[in-house]
């Protein structure tokens, strides 16, 4: 049978909506240091032109600290002196890509970046592999949508959780959904596990200080001496403290794989970006993710606009913008919206309050839900998700967050303090407060 242009056309456009519409099948994936895929030509031609080029950072605390993120931008600066670079430190510890596609807006494509690293391979590793892809998607389609020359990295850590896939050869599970994301979308990726592994193996590295904590007995007179003797005598590299977060010689490591992964990327010519939204990797991807400030007129009872000069935001108003706060029961926050999703950005602490959440005049959860948790010995950004419902985008949600009257039990925290019988009974341990900023929405608001 011959097959005319149109009906060929015809296929290919079929193809096309049933590969948007097929739900892609996870598999666990080998693990490999560099996939250069489509490369970062963009970026290197302005290297290359001698202009300024900015590259932003989105991840968690790994990438929050002085580590591999600002090695990488001196590396960068040394090995490319005539161009100038300017980096964006986009990374909160803590958090995953379900925060980072609300926050990507505000935080990164404001600066629009020429070079973008994404890690939440971390944070991401207890998350299952759909989420992954919606959040992670996002990120991708809202990026490229605000410029398609925009380059982008997928960059992979490794904790000792993950060190029993990394040692066989393959990647962890959020790393291999990334992965398979990554191939979809042609964005090269730099994963840090297969080089720490490697020296795992050769019996050159320990993941965790807590190897050598444990031989020491804890009745030992000295015991925090005796510890850093035995580290400071091992041959073995120590990549972390708490097996998580690396220390500088782990970081130097990461350094090394991104050497590896942008020169083997340094003669890639750019490549079209735009031509690689027309079919989405999965249906509900959420591209349209965005955060939108809270008001004055969407709050009841008795909330204040913390004023510049106070410390929480001083500490947090950079990435939250207006932070409001109440402590009185009854306080509310209230709004409406059509759309799939809402969340509220944010805070935790140790003297943080419950909160009632109602939807369309229903209780969403039999008992209040606490803004603080066993981490609270300090205070930190979060998020309270109040709308889940990816069935209906044109449904509309009203939405109520309440101060509850009763304090939050602080016991989860106890075993983090040295005398918590004494210490919970502090005023910094007291209160019903609560912090908001912004709405996270997938949707609109509606008047």
């Amino acid at each position: 049978m011959r097959i005319t242009f149109p009906s060929v056309w015809i296929l290919g456009v079929l193809c096309m909506v049933f590969a948007a519409h097929s739900a892609p099948e996870y598999r666990q994936i080998q693990a490999q240091e560099v996939r250069t895929r489509g490369g970062i030509g963009h970026t290197m031609a302005k290297i290359n032109a001698g202009q300024e080029v900015t590259v932003a950072y989105l991840g968690g605390s790994i990438t929050a600290m002085n580590g591999w993120r600002n090695k990488t931008t001196e590396w960068l600066q040394t090995t490319y002196p005539k161009a100038k670079f300017k980096e964006v430190h986009a990374a909160i510890g803590g958090t995953g890509s379900d925060l980072g596609v609300f926050r990507l807006g505000r935080d990164v494509l404001a600066h629009r970046p020429d070079l973008l690293f994404v890690e939440f391979a971390t944070n991401d590793g207890g998350t299952a592999p759909e989420q992954i892809w919606r959040s992670m998607e996002g990120i991708v389609r809202q990026t490229w949508k605000q410029d398609p020359q925009t380059d982008i990295v997928f960059t992979y850590t490794i904790t000792t959780a993950f060190t029993n896939d990394y040692c066989k050869g393959l990647c962890n599970r959020s790393a291999s959904a990334m992965e398979l994301l990554a191939d979809h979308y042609a964005i090269p990726s730099i994963n840090f596990g297969p080089r720490v592994a490697a020296l795992i193996n050769e019996n050159k590295l320990i993941m965790d200080a807590k190897v050598i904590e444990t031989a020491v007995p804890k009745e030992s007179a000295d015991r925090d001496r005796l510890i850093r003797e035995r580290i400071a005598a091992d041959p073995r590299l120590l990549f972390a403290n708490d097996g998580v977060h690396p220390r500088d010689e782990g970081h130097d490591l990461y350094k090394a794989s991104i050497i590896e992964g942008l020169t083997q990327m340094k003669n890639m010519p750019p490549v079209d970006r735009a031509s690689k939204l027309a079919v989405p990797f999965v249906a509900d991807h959420w591209e349209a993710a965005k955060m939108v400030p809270i008001t004055r007129a969407m709050l009841s009872g008795e909330w204040t606009a913390l004023p510049p000069e106070d410390g929480k935001q001083k500490a947090f108003g950079a990435r939250m913008g207006q932070i409001w706060t109440a402590e009185k029961p009854g306080s509310a926050l209230h709004f409406r919206f059509k759309g799939r999703i809402a969340k509220i950005y944010d805070l935790l602490g140790p003297d943080g309050g419950q909160v009632i959440i109602t939807v369309n005049g229903q209780r969403s959860t039999t008992k209040p839900v606490p803004r603080f948790d066993s981490y609270c010995t300090y205070h930190r950004i979060a998020t309270l998700g109040v709308v889940w419902d990816g069935n209906d985008p044109q449904q509309v949600h009203d939405v109520t967050v309440e101060i509850y009257p009763e304090q939050p039990d602080r016991k989860s925290v106890a075993f983090r303090l040295k005398d918590p019988d004494t210490e919970l009974k502090s005023p910094k341990y007291q209160g019903t407060r609560v912090w908001v900023s912004q709405l996270m929405l997938i949707g609109d608001l509606v008047e």
